[in-house]
């Protein structure tokens, strides 16, 4: 329930929030002022309707006045003092009514005129408004591409805050490299001991031979069994070989 009500509170905002968007305001605005104006406009052709039907009331009874005073002085000429007084009488009624009309269009003329004069400094600012609502409305697309470009611009950052992660991988980069070198350092004193190691070989051997040479001149070394042997056994094979040539000829002869 509570998520609920949390939805529509957040529905409600949003909803208000549109409708108080200053476009739509400023739309609103000028739509009731054009409203207004045109309902003004129609009450103004109303009062001038009227004022000119009261011009024409008038117009009416000074024709009528001067009507019922021709027709009075015309019954005068022939005598007929009844009649004219009788025409004299309706041109007072009707010049009481004149008066009563002249006075009415009088206050409607200034009427009239006092709304021309408000219809027309209606207009104008109708006009200033509109002007301004157009300015207002700019501003508000101006605002909104600001508060935009504000808002694609929060992520940006131009600190050194990955400097961090570069000196760590320099670092291990580094303890890497050492510990290479660190291999190749041991591996290559590992090489130079072996051959060092054939270096003292080759030395002991060559000390050793030298140390025969030297023994055999001195008459300190005894012969070798195996040479003794080697030399003995290649002395009989020549022997033998010398022999059984010996042998082959003496057949040969025989």
């Amino acid at each position: 329930m509570k998520r609920f009500f949390a939805w529509v509170r957040a529905l409600f905002g949003r909803t208000m929030d549109s409708l108080e968007d200053p476009e739509i305001m400023l739309d609103q605005a000028r739509r009731d002022m054009q409203g207004a104006l045109t309902q003004n406009r129609e009450k103004a052709e109303q009062a001038i309707t009227q004022r000119n039907r009261l011009q024409q009331m008038m117009d009416e009874a000074t024709k009528k006045s001067l009507q019922l005073e021709q027709q009075a002085s015309t019954a005068l000429r022939q005598g007929n003092r009844e009649l004219a007084k009788q025409f004299l009488r309706e041109k007072a009624s009707t010049d009481g009514t004149l008066e009563t009309l002249r006075s009415t269009l009088a206050q409607a003329a200034e009427t009239v005129d006092q709304v021309k004069v408000a219809i027309k400094h209606q207009e104008d600012e109708v006009r200033k408004k509109t002007a301004e609502a157009l300015a207002l409305k700019a501003q508000w697309k101006q605002a909104q591409i600001q508060d935009s470009i504000g808002k694609a611009l929060q992520g940006l950052t131009f600190e050194n805050e990955y400097e961090g992660s570069f000196a760590a991988a320099r670092d291990k980069i580094k303890d890497k490299q050492a510990e290479g070198a660190a291999r190749n350092e041991m591996l290559s004193g590992s090489i130079q001991g072996k051959m060092m190691e054939m270096e003292d070989a080759t030395m002991d051997y060559a000390a050793e031979e030298e140390l025969k040479k030297l023994e055999e001149k001195l008459g300190l070394s005894a012969p070798e069994i195996q040479n003794v042997s080697t030399t003995t056994t290649d002395d009989l094979d020549s022997q033998l070989d010398a022999l059984e040539k010996r042998l082959g000829n003496s057949s040969e002869g025989s």
